[in-house]
């Protein structure tokens, strides 16, 4: 199955294709059976992880009371998953996808987004080991925004 997506750009017209195997419709549709939210992509990221993107204000109902239903999800195909609320504007979008981590600002100019974390722990997450955080969340907002590179100072 072949599903287009419009890229978040200056004109609707640029479309990116993201094609989905059976297996990950399957996901899909299994995670909106579980959380009853409304789900818009997923795919397993550069680090293996699951992630799922929900449609806007979304988030709550996917994750659940108490995160009960990413425990549920988790126990059921025995893997970690993560879940990013999707947002038309990039800050709001980088927010959620960087979670756990707190930014103080994100700011988007010339196709760079830099990201200045709240501590330098959080630094240190958000580059990862040898930059491969920081490749990850690049990749994935490539995916929905036009962008150059993601950057954390």
């Amino acid at each position: 199955m072949v599903v287009m997506m419009a890229a978040a750009a200056d004109s609707q017209d640029k479309m990116q294709r993201i094609s989905y195997d059976n297996a990950l419709l399957k996901l899909m549709s299994f995670f909106e059976t579980i959380t009853k939210a409304k789900l818009k992509d997923c795919f397993v990221d550069r680090n293996g992880l699951l992630v799922f993107v929900v449609e806007p204000a979304q988030y709550g109902l996917a994750v659940g009371k108490g995160g009960a239903n990413v425990k549920r999800i988790e126990a059921s195909l025995k893997r970690k998953v993560k879940i990013v609320e999707f947002a038309d504007d990039i800050a709001p979008f980088v927010a959620s996808l960087i979670q756990p981590s707190k930014a103080k600002d994100i700011a988007f100019a010339d196709g760079i987004i830099t990201i200045t974390p709240e501590s330098s722990e959080s630094r240190g997450y958000l580059i990862g080991r040898a930059g491969r955080n920081l490749r990850n969340y690049e990749s994935i907002i490539q995916r929905y925004f036009p962008i150059k590179e993601v950057r954390v100072v």
